[in-house]
């Protein structure tokens, strides 16, 4: 069991407040800890391939002092190319032990999301929206049976994916 709800909130932390969605920054950090070990020490590129889910990816996209820039999707190998969805980019605070979303792929092939997008214009609701789904997310991963390893040198350009993947 995650311990998620341990996190004790120093403000108001309501859904939709900016206090609620620190918490939930911090609880999807603990979360990526849970799935891929602890973020400081992250390099490259992960996999996860559990018998019953799709395959995960988490690419390593940038590294500061105090941040990294991660790339987490599904791909989906198709006729036609490779597939990657819900294509997320996070922003690890390493200092703070927050995640965020900082970017989703603008068309959305599932309806719920595309409308999603579409309902909340507010940058806090946005906000609130993406981090959200990261949030719940991660909770299917983990019940899935995700843990995302490296990747050997000798097998990195098999799982980098294609370049038709952020069409």
């Amino acid at each position: 069991m995650l311990v998620d709800s341990y996190i004790v909130p120093q403000c108001e932390t309501r859904p939709g407040s900016f206090g609620g969605l620190m918490a939930l920054y911090e609880s999807n950090f603990i979360k990526l800890t849970h799935l891929a070990g602890e973020p400081v020490q992250l390099e490259r590129i992960y996999w996860s391939r559990p018998p019953d889910d799709c395959d995960l990816r988490l690419t390593i996209d940038g590294r500061t002092k105090y941040t990294r820039l991660l790339h987490l999707t599904y791909v989906f190998q198709e006729s036609t190319g490779v597939r990657v969805e819900p294509d997320m980019s996070l922003r690890v605070y390493l200092d703070a032990r927050m995640v965020e979303v900082t970017g989703w792929a603008e068309c959305q092939r599932h309806v719920i999301l595309r409308n999603l997008a579409r309902h909340f214009d507010r940058e806090l609701d946005r906000r609130w929206t993406c981090n959200m789904v990261l949030s719940k997310w991660f909770d299917y991963l983990l019940d899935r049976g995700h843990s995302l390893k490296p990747v050997a040198d000798a097998d990195r350009s098999r799982f980098a994916g294609s370049p038709t993947e952020h069409a």
